[in-house]
């Protein structure tokens, strides 16, 4: 063959290589981004000290629709998300709602609790660890956040930004 259908040959192999590996990776952001049906199993439970060092377990708040929100503070979008929580827990706790943020911060005991003060976060910050992301699936991207009916049963989890509106939503179903 002359050196030229070669070279065709070559650059189309790669093209479909690509297009195929690109179609891969989407499937598996895809598989992560969130999960649109209830997925009812109950959330595992858990110890962690929070910004105090006080020991709060996730069964404390048995009782009460629960969003779990694993962040950081480096991060831009779980910074972003933050003020629409402390909205949404200002205004349905009495309902039964609680927000419980776990933080992943590598020396969460030394930024979580000013940065807390700082940004007039007024639900309940926790110092997330291995163990805790081990549970819930192994968080691979933050913000993810989960939805907990009062009995404890996980109803939706996001992974990503959203807006305040989205988890507006699932709550009220909730409360």
């Amino acid at each position: 063959m002359k050196k030229g259908v070669w070279i065709l040959i070559i650059i189309f192999i790669l093209a479909i290589s690509v297009i195929i590996s690109l179609r891969i990776k989407e499937l598996n952001i895809a598989r992560y981004r969130e999960t649109t049906r209830p997925i009812f199993i109950k959330a595992p439970d858990f110890s962690l000290s929070d910004v105090d060092g006080n020991k709060r377990s996730l069964s404390d708040f048995i009782g009460k629709v629960v969003i779990l929100d694993f962040w950081a503070t480096w991060c831009p979008p779980c910074r972003a998300e933050i003020p629409h929580f402390v909205e949404l827990y200002d205004r349905y706790k009495e309902k039964g709602l609680e927000v419980v943020g776990i933080s992943l911060d590598w020396n969460a005991n030394r930024v979580v609790g000013p940065f807390a003060q700082e940004n007039n976060i007024t639900y309940p910050i926790l110092i997330g660890d291995d163990k805790v992301t081990e549970l819930y699936g192994g968080i691979i991207s933050i913000p993810t956040t989960f939805i907990l009916d009062r009995d404890g049963y996980i109803r939706k989890r996001y992974i990503g930004y959203r807006d305040k509106e989205v988890f507006e939503k699932d709550i009220i179903d909730l409360l």
